[in-house]
């Protein structure tokens, strides 16, 4: 195997996982390096807030591969290993120890980190964030019948750690500075289902609220502090407050670095032979006909194979439309598409919103731009269709559940 056809993927995720998979997949027969600065071989982060969190899914199942599967395909696992530089002239990266690691071709699937929280008191012990396996372990021994736990922030993380640890038993607070939790990612139609849904399974919501500090004696936290000077028990705090892409190699490099690690569609940075994908990737959408940034499974699962090709000399582009799933209590939900806040006109639902088995159409004017299915499955293709056909499409029959999907389109 020839050292001089080197391909090294820095990043530890889903998205290192399957570069490697589809490098060799698609052809690639020389040498092929993961550096990933945790001890674990690559693995998946979602179940880390859903099954695993809630001890449905054993330890095992987190890894993209099972044991061996790295040595059977000829690929070196540089595990508890930092990428110190990138130096894109020489073509190496720098490891600890100031080692230097040559590459013919490089993916960085560096992925994202939580967002600290900077307030006095955040930095103790039982102040918990969410990323890492070990992070959930954590999680879930503090999640025990009768532990008072507060959550801070409404998002994605935060509710699905909310729900874990009412299903464990423990009490739970949320705090959120929105009026709603999900507010900014789902607009306030949606929003109003998550936040009924956690209040009747009894999570306290404290929504418009600042947190002023994290109480504690002794290095641990005791309690949250509002601004308004409400002071929430505490036996553990969970910090759900969003996450921040892994751009300082990408940056110091100088690769164009904007929310994220900026690519064209096919998902080459500003450097030659130089791809990003997953998380870090600010990834220019062909029928979107932005860029992007998503933070979610599925641009780790599928972004990758369009990289391996790209790095394998393949024309190749990534154009599928975003795509997140959430598990909370009886709740299952996936969401296709893509808008933002100001960007549709108005909420169209389809089915049962206070039963929670509803279809929700994001639009503007005629236009499906993003849907979300809630425990109503076998949907995302016909979803997919609307939005991709570009199609205006008559609202009233859109709503109506007796209308099949994929004749709503004209």
């Amino acid at each position: 195997m020839s050292p001089d056809n080197t391909f090294v993927v820095v990043g530890g995720g889903l998205a290192a996982g399957k570069a490697v998979e589809a490098l060799r997949q698609h052809g690639h027969d020389g040498r092929l390096v993961v550096v990933a600065d945790e001890q674990e071989k690559p693995y998946i982060r979602p179940p880390l807030s859903k099954g695993y969190l809630l001890g449905k899914e054993a330890r095992d199942s987190l890894y993209v591969h099972p044991d061996g599967w790295y040595a059977e395909h000829d690929v070196e696992l540089l595990l508890g290993t930092t990428a110190r530089a990138l130096d894109p002239a020489a073509r190496e990266v720098e490891l600890d120890g100031g080692r230097r690691l040559p590459y013919t071709k490089l993916l960085l699937a560096t992925g994202s980190s939580p967002r600290r929280l900077t307030v006095p008191g955040a930095e103790q012990d039982n102040v918990l964030y969410l990323r890492r396996v070990g992070d959930s372990d954590r999680l879930k021994a503090a999640f025990t019948p009768g532990a008072r736990i507060v959550v801070i922030g409404a998002g994605w993380i935060g509710m699905e750690t909310a729900a874990a640890a009412r299903l464990a038993g423990a009490e739970v607070t949320v705090v959120e500075h929105s009026e709603l939790p999900l507010l900014k990612v789902l607009g306030r139609e949606a929003a109003e289902v998550f936040a009924a849904l956690h209040t009747e399974h009894g999570v306290v919501l404290h929504p418009d609220a600042q947190v002023e500090r994290i109480t504690g004696t002794d290095g641990r936290a005791d309690g949250v502090r509002l601004a308004d000077g409400t002071h929430l028990p505490a036996d553990a705090v969970v910090v759900g407050v969003g996450a921040a892409p892994n751009v300082r190699l990408a940056e110091e490099a100088g690769l164009d670095v904007r929310n994220g690690v900026v690519t064209d569609a096919h998902l080459r940075t500003s450097v030659p032979d130089v791809y990003a994908a997953g998380d870090v990737a600010n990834a220019h959408h062909p029928f979107l006909d932005r860029h992007i940034r998503v933070e979610h499974w599925a641009n780790a699962l599928n972004q990758p194979d369009t990289a391996a090709q790209g790095m394998l000399g393949k024309d190749a582009v990534y154009d599928r439309l975003p795509y997140f799933y959430t598990d909370q209590y009886d709740l299952g939900m996936e969401y296709t598409g893509w808008t933002e806040p100001g960007g549709y006109d108005r909420v169209v639902f389809r089915g049962d919103r206070a039963a929670r088995e509803f279809i929700a159409f994001w639009m503007s004017g005629n236009r499906v731009l993003a849907g979300m299915n809630v425990n109503v499955w076998d949907v995302v293709e016909p979803i997919k269709a609307l939005i991709t056909s570009r199609a205006d499409v008559d609202a009233a029959r859109l709503a109506d559940p007796d209308v099949p999907l994929d004749s709503v389109a004209p």
